[in-house]
């Protein structure tokens, strides 16, 4: 079930295993270049270190001509002894320069290749998430959409997987940085001073101890955030699709207030966030602050007491206050990294509760599948109600023979488009069946039942493209051929005749290859429908589905529409929905619903003569004059 505004709280609960680990197992399929990226990145750090030895040596050996060995002359880079003479001093420099020129080399060329890989590593991880997350969500049932808004959809695929990919894209390596860079300070200043390299990494466990607080104090602030950007994200998509209502009941100041509100609760829980984040990023630096006058103050006094005599040299004391700043930086930087890391398994929640959600209708392990589908079709005493609600149908039984065209009649919410989309199985009955071919629809693999079964609904909707683009969708091999060659296939000029649809077609700016707009905005209410048409005639069904599928067009395209499906109905099996009876007045038979209920059948001149509720529907509508929809 989805939370009450059609959000995402609920899919948490879906997650399998660790959210994070999850996405670390995306990022593993990758590995070869993961590994090479997370080396490239490791040799990089310890590169960045090296100036600053070279800096203290040339300090200690070249400035001032000391004996100090250091780490370079340890692991034989430099030689041993003190520098006497211009001469050895600038030989010893030049030395020095080419260690700096290679260890800048070396870290430029694996900078380049660990951000390249690490971040081409994270696009591919976003790509895949997003794919397999549209995927999953196709093939979820009609419920899920039903209890969980569109905008709330989008927030999932574009902005959480977005995050994700940030979150690998900048913080995986900001994982490698600190561990890198930590280990190669704490093993050379370990190696200069202990005392020293002690007070310098004592800040680091208690930032880490400290990081792992504050993860437990954002962790219920991000999940907050996210739902209500998500339920924000749903708010904005109502309205922007529904801006034609707004305008016509003048409900600005409404709907102003009602996002006001929303972005209100965002605002609020996002400083709240801010303030707590702020808070514990100033107590990192006053930390490595203390850490820092510490290390001037003991270290300095023992160079004064001790001098030469077990002090640290001047080089290398300088080479401390070097480290200081790469060993904190990064370490300040793991409480941001905290805070990317809440948000971003927030996200990883969301996502990978998405692609854990099942569909609550699925295929048998052994479908029913068979080369053609005849058309003939049972309703079984069935009962079916969407979630937890009073049932919408109760207790139906109707038996329609392949080829026969059934109208059904009665009043909005009697139930007749749910009992229609029982067929294509859309949703599974709570008792009794619904047969296909003498087989229940739950023994069918869906999308074999489904091929054979076309719907055209009361709002068509079209996609985005052309007029032969949207017709062709209705034939998958029409819509390859189509894509490939370029030219509009036969098949869709056939099917759009068919529909009634070619004459006004013809008078668009660019024929079939008009752009419709989204959803065809650019067309009328009846231009629309008769594409929608065209698609389904396309498919060649055998089962056909109109659900107030003439009811946005004027009278005479309606009696273009009805000759039309005349011709293409005779060897199908057509459940047509109807408000306007006249559509349906020549079907084989007609069944009145009411309540959830079959209340009359029989053809129209019988169901007239009984006087009953179909008799009055007919006699409410005789008078009625059609409105144009064009």
């Amino acid at each position: 079930m989805a939370d009450e505004h059609g959000g995402f709280e609920s899919v948490r609960d879906n997650v399998v295993g660790h959210p994070m680990v999850n996405l670390i197992r995306y990022a593993l399929r990758y590995w070869p270049r993961l590994l090479t990226g997370v080396v490239t990145a490791v040799i990089t750090r310890f590169a960045r270190l090296v100036p600053a030895l070279i800096v203290a040596a040339t300090i200690d050996r070249v400035v001032l001509g000391g004996a100090d060995p250091g780490l370079l002359t340890d692991v034989g880079l430099l030689p041993t002894g003190a520098i006497a003479g211009e001469a050895a001093r600038i030989d010893l420099l030049r030395r020095l320069v080419i260690i700096a020129a290679v260890a800048y080399l070396i870290r430029s060329a694996t900078r380049f290749a660990s951000r390249y890989l690490l971040q081409s590593t994270a696009q591919k991880v976003q790509r895949d998430l997003r794919n397999d997350a549209y995927d999953h969500l196709q093939h979820l049932s009609m419920d899920f959409f039903i209890t969980h808004q569109t905008g709330a959809m989008l927030s999932v695929l574009n902005s959480d997987i977005n995050r994700l990919e940030s979150f690998l894209n900048s913080e995986f390596r900001q994982l490698i940085r600190v561990v890198a860079t930590v280990s190669g300070i704490a093993i050379i200043l370990w190696s200069y001073s202990p005392k020293l390299a002690t007070i310098a990494l004592l800040p680091v466990p208690l930032i880490g101890l400290a990081s792992a607080r504050f993860l437990t104090w954002i962790e219920p602030r991000y999940q907050s955030i996210r739902e209500t950007v998500s339920r924000l994200n749903s708010r904005l998509e109502n309205n922007i699709g529904g801006i034609d209502v707004i305008k016509s009941f003048d409900r600005y100041a409404f709907e102003h207030e009602r996002v006001a509100t929303q972005s209100a609760q965002y605002h609020d829980e996002q400083i709240s966030a801010l303030r707590l984040r702020r808070a514990f990023f100033a107590g990192l630096r006053l930390l490595t602050g203390v850490a820092f006058v510490a290390i001037l103050f003991i270290g300095g006094r023992d160079i004064i007491r001790l001098g030469d005599a077990g002090a640290l040299s001047t080089g290398s004391f300088a080479l401390f206050f070097l480290y200081l700043r790469r060993l904190y930086s990064p370490m300040r930087r793991i409480g941001r990294s905290a805070n990317k890391y809440q948000q971003a398994k927030s996200s990883a929640e969301r996502v990978f509760g998405l692609l854990g959600q099942t569909a609550t209708i699925d295929d048998p392990d052994d479908p029913h599948t068979p080369e053609r589908i005849d058309g003939e079709i049972t309703f079984n005493d069935v009962t079916f109600a969407y979630g937890d609600r009073e049932p919408v149908l109760n207790g139906v039984s109707l038996s329609i023979q392949p080829g026969e065209t059934i109208g059904f009649a009665g009043e909005t919410g009697a139930g007749k488009s749910t009992l229609a989309q029982l067929v294509p199985r859309f949703y599974d009955v709570d008792s009794g069946c619904v047969r296909v071919d003498g087989v229940d629809v739950r023994e069918y693999a869906r999308q074999h039942l489904r091929r054979g079964v076309a719907i055209v609904g009361q709002s068509p909707y079209l996609f985005s493209g052309t007029v032969a683009e949207n017709i062709a969708y209705g034939d998958r091999e029409t819509l390859t051929e189509l894509r490939t060659s370029g030219s509009v296939p036969s098949a869709v000029v056939e099917a759009a005749d068919a529909a009634e649809a070619d004459r006004f077609i013809n008078d668009l700016p660019a024929g079939y290859d008009t752009e419709i707009g989204e959803r065809g905005v650019k067309l009328s209410g009846g231009q629309r429908q008769r594409l929608a048409i065209a698609r389904a005639i396309l498919n060649d069904p055998a089962i056909i589905i109109l659900d107030e599928a003439t009811s946005d067009v004027d009278t005479e395209t309606e009696q273009h529409i009805q000759a039309s499906l005349s011709r293409l109905i005779a060897d199908r099996t057509a459940l047509v929905i109807a408000h306007r009876l006249s559509t349906i007045q020549d079907a084989d038979r007609i069944v009145v619903m009411d309540d959830g209920e079959i209340i009359e059948r029989g053809s129209h001149d019988d169901l007239l003569a009984t006087d009953g509720t179909y008799a009055a529907l007919w006699g409410a509508q005789a008078d009625e004059t059609p409105a144009s929809a064009d």
